[in-house]
Formats: C-alpha cells, structure tokens, sequence
C-alpha cells in the first residue's frame, strides 16, 4: 500500500500520534460493498495514519438514511428518519476530519454537498470554552475523479471547513485525475493511479500536515479562547435565533 518513501517516514517518526483520532467521510455515490475509486487513495492516507498509531474510521455517508436540512436532527423538522445524529458523534469524537469525493460535472458529488450542509447544521454548538464545536480540529480533503475539477471541489470543501471552524494546515488537499471521458479510473487496472508520484506526494503531505497540526493543537488545549468566543458576543447577530429556514 506504502511506498518506499512513505514506509521510511513512518518507521522514522518520532512523534506519538497515539490519542489522535480521523475520520474520513467518502463521499461516494457507491454503497458498501461496492468498490469506491475514492476509497483507494483515502486507503493510503489512512495507512499512514494507523501506522503512526491514530485510531481511524472511514465512512461512506451514503450507507446512511440522511435527510436533508440545515438542522442537527430533522426528525424534529418532519423527516421521519435521519441518522446524521451518530455520524455526528464520530464527527465530534475525531481531531482530524478529511472529506472526500469524486467529481462529478465538474463539481463534489450530491452526498459530499449533504455532508456539508450537515456539519453547518451542528455549527452553532459551542465547546467547553465557548467557543464553535468545531474549533481545534483541524480539516483535509482528497478528491478523485476523470475530469478537471480537483482544485474547484478542494477550495469548496476546504473553504467550508475552515468556515466552520476546522483549522486548515498546509496542503490540506490532494487528488488524482485521469483522462477525461470514461477512461479508466484510479483503482482501474492500467491507470497508474496508486503509482502516480504526484498523487502520493501531495497525499502524503496531507496526511503529515494534518497529524502535526492535529498534534500541535491538542497539546496546546486547541484554539486559544480569546478575542472567538461566541459566548461572550452580545452585539450584532441574533444567535438565540435558529438556523435560517432556506425554502
């Protein structure tokens, strides 16, 4: 799964990464059991991780009966069944959260814009220093697909996260494309996806940024409480009031 590099930086890693927790949502249109192109390169990232001792979890939102809406359960809101409540438990539990997806006309797929809609909906929690439940986390993305697209799907998947409050480190995102039409796919035989240099170097670099950031912030108690506290905000908007009702 590793190559030759990959399997050096972890064997040489002095840095205990061992209370660390990731999930990585695939946002796949495919339902379990069938084979997902996405999951192929979330597969390496993953390795690195567990290698390094992380705890990590992998979920494809789409095996989820998931409503629609911008509201932490909408079985409250006339939908009579959501089960976006446990994967937010798993959401809150992990310091590290990667998004992926395909792409799909140039765009991240349905299930992928669901999730994010989701995660908005649990924004207006707040954490034990008043801040944003989201603050000190830190966020990553990975996208596959046979057409352009990759940069637009990470600027919008990474631009969401940190507006929640997810810390972006550095290259936070990597992804693989293949000839556009219905060439052959990353986990395709003869794609050259699992080789490709690129690919693993930017996902490689990801997944380090991620752990490093994730690490820095735990050790310091996360995001400093100060000058972001949402608690301490009475001016300006109206927080007592819900999440707007868009129709």
């Amino acid at each position: 799964m590793l190559n030759e590099l990959q399997e050096k930086w972890c064997s040489e890693n002095t840095t205990d990464f061992s209370d660390l927790k990731a999930l990585f949502l695939n946002c796949t249109l495919k339902k379990s059991p069938e084979p997902s192109h996405t999951d192929g390169l979330i597969r390496i990232s993953c390795t690195i991780m567990e290698r390094n001792g992380v705890a990590v979890d992998v979920l494809r939102p789409v095996d989820f009966d998931i409503a629609y809406g911008v509201y932490p359960d909408m079985r409250a809101h006339g939908w009579d069944q959501d089960e976006w409540p446990g994967i937010y438990e798993k959401v809150e539990a992990a310091d590290i959260l990667v998004v992926t997806s395909p792409i799909w006309l140039g765009e991240k797929s349905s299930v992928c814009t669901k999730v994010i809609e989701r995660l908005y909906a649990n924004s207006h929690i707040l954490n034990d220093a008043g801040q944003y439940a989201y603050y000190g986390r830190v966020g990553g993305c990975l996208i596959t697909g046979n057409e352009d697209g990759a940069k637009h799907c990470a600027m919008n998947i990474l631009y969401s996260l940190q507006h929640l409050g997810y810390v972006i480190p550095p290259q936070a995102d990597a992804g693989w494309l293949g000839e556009a039409g219905p060439g052959p796919s990353y986990m395709d035989p003869g794609s050259g996806g699992p080789e490709n240099d690129f690919t693993n170097r930017n996902t490689t670099f990801m997944t380090w940024n991620l752990l490093h950031l994730a690490r820095m912030l735990k050790d310091r108690g996360g995001v400093p409480a100060h000058g972001n506290q949402r608690s301490a905000w009475e001016a300006g908007c109206r927080f007592d009031y819900p999440n707007p009702d868009y129709r």
